[in-house]
């Protein structure tokens, strides 16, 4: 038992770290970490889209992180490597991020959705799904979800665990709304799939227009984004279990 109790701490303290850091370098774009121990030092590689912020001057907000880390995890030392994102358009919890900040702001909901789909297919996904559920409609309005897809995605099996995954919460005027980002990474082999299979995205996504520059929408425009909604679950109803 003690070989799985110490799989088990060390899992939950990655979990642990992962959401401090999460926090802490919110501001500098915080994407995803990796830890591994060995017997002398752990080192904690973290991924963002502004390094600089996350050293500071001189090293000093790298050095503070690291003394908060082994203070609070009970870390030996540990030690923090900070690398760019090579393609935030690939990176789920970014996208969520936007798609938060973008809903927060009053766009357009359908829109930000299909404007961040089309990013991702166009960076070179095999698979892309974001759902949004939640307070779609305006503020006392029943809970909806919208979700967009394009590519594969496998949703069972040990493929699934392939996929990319993160989950932001935005919290506009009329509630908070979820926002879950699956993501499918260019050259994932999977089962039964040839390596140079086309995706083709569809035309609807790839029309997408980028939502940074439109107009806010009102109370009525979020009842008709709920209705669209409402009309697309309907034609895809959830299957009952035998």
């Amino acid at each position: 038992m003690a070989v799985e109790k110490k799989f088990i701490e060390e899992a939950i303290t990655k979990y642990q770290v992962s959401n401090f850091l999460e926090r802490e370098l919110d501001r500098a774009g915080f994407s995803r970490l990796d830890v591994q121990r060995t017997p002398l030092v752990t080192r904690i590689a973290v991924e963002v889209m502004n390094p600089g912020r996350v050293i500071g001057k001189k090293g000093k907000s790298i050095q503070d992180l690291t003394d908060a880390i082994k203070a609070n995890f009970k870390i030996d030392n540990p030690q923090i490597s900070v690398v760019e994102t090579a393609n935030p358009a690939l990176e789920p919890r970014i996208i969520a991020k936007n798609v938060c900040r973008y809903i927060e702001m009053g766009k357009k909901l359908r829109a930000i959705l299909h404007s961040a789909l089309r990013d991702i297919m166009r960076a070179g996904a095999m698979g892309a799904e974001i759902v949004a559920s939640g307070k779609i409609a305006a503020k006392g309005g029943r809970s909806k979800k919208l979700r967009v897809m394009s590519g594969f995605i496998p949703k069972a099996g040990e493929p699934a665990r392939l996929v990319h995954r993160a989950h932001v919460t935005a919290y506009p005027k009329s509630g908070a709304i979820g926002v879950l980002v699956r993501i499918l990474m260019p050259g994932t082999k999977l089962p039964g799939r040839g390596e140079n299979v086309k995706i083709e995205i569809p035309r609807v996504i790839a029309a997408a227009e980028d939502v940074a520059n439109a107009p806010s929408i009102t109370d009525a425009d979020r009842k008709e984004e709920a209705k669209k909604a409402e009309l697309e679950a309907s034609k895809h109803p959830p299957r009952r279990r035998k």
